[in-house]
């Protein structure tokens, strides 16, 4: 699943007629998506325990909760709008209940100076801390270069979530770079669904 604005989808567009005229510039074989890019086990930094102030990777914070609401910057006349919304967590925390319909992880990153995907797999961990061989799901957002505020959901994969612990890999890549590849991962998040989910952290 990707999602990004339209005048990228725009864009990418007009490349593929570009591409589709020039014949021998093209690629002949199309990258592809690897589900294990690594030989043996790599240790990614863990996003779970930020100090405030602190940033990690490219994020300026980074935070799992239930949902997200838009908070829009004014000029100071009401309906002036800045282009850049900021994105606020909706009850934050680790610790979700079955019924979830989707975890979100909402961020805000430095200024990119180019665009960028923002990825995410996620996975069951199995007894002895084993994770599921293959990603229960991912998802995949654009960011232009003038914003700085996203989200990645992860969407429960039936009717309800399977009790236990999820282990979230976090990607950044470059546009155009195939964002599931080891060398892209930038850290990990933890997540637990449970019968009955814990209070959530203050917002």
């Amino acid at each position: 699943m990707s999602r990004s604005k339209g005048w990228i989808a725009a864009g990418a567009l007009c490349a593929g007629v570009l591409l589709g005229q020039t014949g021998d510039a093209r690629d002949l074989l199309a990258p592809k998506e690897q589900e294990t890019t690594e030989i043996g086990a790599t240790q990614s930094p863990s996003f779970d325990d930020q100090q405030k102030g602190i940033p990690q990777s490219l994020f300026t914070w980074i935070k799992m909760a239930k949902g997200y609401e838009v908070e829009w910057d004014t000029f100071g006349r009401k309906g002036w709008y800045t282009q850049d919304p900021r994105l606020k967590p909706i009850e934050p925390g680790s610790v979700f209940g079955p019924d979830q319909p989707a975890v979100y992880i909402v961020f805000e990153v430095a200024p990119l100076e180019d665009p960028a995907q923002f990825g995410v797999q996620w996975f069951l961990e199995q007894p002895g801390g084993r994770l599921s061989p293959v990603p229960l799901g991912k998802d995949v957002l654009e960011v232009s270069g003038h914003e700085r505020y996203g989200y990645l959901e992860l969407k429960k994969s039936g009717e309800k979530w399977t009790i236990g612990n999820y282990v979230a890999n976090i990607f950044i890549a470059p546009l155009g770079q195939q964002p599931f590849h080891a060398v892209n991962r930038v850290g990990t998040m933890r997540f637990t669904i449970a019968e009955a989910a814990l209070p959530t952290q203050p917002k």
